[in-house]
């Protein structure tokens, strides 16, 4: 007899379907809720975890949203994201304004699939990994996907929009592209 699948879960599902992609939604009986959590309950290095974080601007027409898709690693410089988006005033949105946007809780924030339009930006230090792990729409639920058919998933922009730091494997990476000009998106 089939389980039921849960909404959230099935709206990850769904949007992935859309566009032939099948994906296979890990649940765990604790928390994924951050990056490090998520790292520890899939077996992977914490740059494999995709850091779906909503991003909100002023707009005529309302609130515009912005999904910045971060390696588990990094952390988003928003002036470089907001530069990326061409967005004035682009804030991290409220735990509120991000529920609402998506239809997602935080922690458990996918990638796509969410309520409303959203531009999306992803982080290029996610492709250093041959796979990565979203949130599938609840905090304790994941997928893994290689990054190229994340981006393609989340309808992506791939640009350095990564904090500088002096730690981690990212660094000289994010310093690299941050001195090179965006690719066309």
């Amino acid at each position: 007899m089939p389980s039921v699948v849960h909404p959230a879960h099935q709206r990850v599902l769904d949007a992935a379907g859309r566009k032939a992609v099948s994906l296979e939604i890990v649940i765990f009986d604790e928390s994924t809720h951050t990056a490090e959590e998520a790292a520890r309950a899939v077996g992977a290095e914490l740059g494999q975890i995709v850091k779906s974080l909503v991003f909100v601007a002023p707009s005529a027409g309302g609130p515009e949203l912005v999904v910045a898709l971060v390696s588990g690693v990094n952390r988003v410089d928003v002036s470089r994201l907001a530069a990326v988006v061409g967005l004035a005033g682009l804030r991290r949105a409220t735990a509120q304004e991000a529920n609402e946007s998506t239809g997602f809780v935080i922690g458990g924030i996918p990638p796509f699939g969410h309520r409303r339009a959203a531009r999306v930006v992803m982080d290029p230090d996610l492709g250093r990994f041959p796979t990565v792990w979203a949130a599938a729409g609840t905090p304790n639920a994941v997928f893994e996907v290689p990054p190229g058919t994340l981006r393609i998933l989340a309808n992506a922009t791939v640009a350095p929009i990564a904090a500088e730091t002096d730690e981690g494997p990212a660094a000289p990476v994010m310093a690299a592209l941050a001195k090179t000009a965006p690719a066309e998106a």
